[in-house]
């Protein structure tokens, strides 16, 4: 299980990377039966945004079993897309999925911290509820802003906290409650999603986060979805 917010990054990425290996067969499933199939509508939202420049060379990091890079490959057929994820469970997945749609994508296990890409290798870099799970954001902030090229973009979809008022403690409810017993029972380890409700209470709010790409050098603009439950953050270098 993963600790809380003092625990330090090398211990926090291990601890992330063993609970998304665990879970990676019922990952999947989970995801639509927890969003209601609402989170797919929320990816194809940011990766329109990613491919407005028309990117030849796309990464989709925190790729987990491939969703959003699959989606990318399909809007964006001409750019070159590469998943990665430090997981190899999910990568494994996400292989067999491009597989059957007849996808070229290669997937590769990656840190975040410490991409293995040259500088300024990509047009465009998609993170979909992985950004969270970094050990340390400004380094991996540092790291995005060092592989993209010139004039390219980061994307970033994420769960910030709760919103106030009473549909964020109806949400709250639901997060904290009720989706981790749902989650424990489908997948056989409620840890991993008591992590989600507590991750995205540690997450920082939408201005934080963009202000934390801007001290990495983006010019960041960010968009709310679902009464505040859902946040895009589009960094432009």
């Amino acid at each position: 299980m993963v600790k809380d917010s003092s625990e330090k990054p090398a211990e926090k990425a291990r601890a992330v990377q063993q609970m998304f290996s665990e879970i990676a067969p019922r990952y999947d499933l989970l995801n639509r039966l927890l969003s209601a199939g609402i989170d797919q509508r929320w990816r194809f939202i940011a990766a329109q945004a990613a491919i407005e420049k028309k990117p030849r060379r796309i990464l989709d990091l925190a790729t987990g079993t491939g969703d959003m890079a699959l989606l990318l490959k399909r809007l964006a057929p001409q750019a070159e897309v590469i998943g990665a994820d430090f997981a190899l469970p999910m990568l494994e997945i996400a292989r067999q999925k491009a597989r059957k749609l007849g996808l070229e994508i290669p997937f590769q296990q990656a840190d975040a911290l410490a991409l293995p890409f040259p500088d300024a290798r990509f047009d465009a870099v998609t993170i979909a509820f992985g950004f969270r799970n970094f050990a340390d954001y400004d380094q991996a902030l540092a790291e995005l802003y060092r592989v993209l090229a010139p004039g390219g973009r980061l994307c970033i979809l994420e769960f910030p906290p709760p919103p106030k008022g009473g549909f964020g403690e109806l949400y709250r409810l639901y997060f904290q409650k009720v989706l981790p017993w749902i989650g424990g029972l489908v997948s056989g380890n409620p840890s991993a999603y008591r992590y989600l409700p507590e991750s995205v209470e540690r997450f920082p709010e939408p201005q934080t986060l963009k202000a934390k790409m801007e001290q990495a050098g983006f010019q960041t603009r960010y968009r709310i979805f679902s009464g505040g439950i859902v946040a895009l953050h589009i960094g432009d270098n």
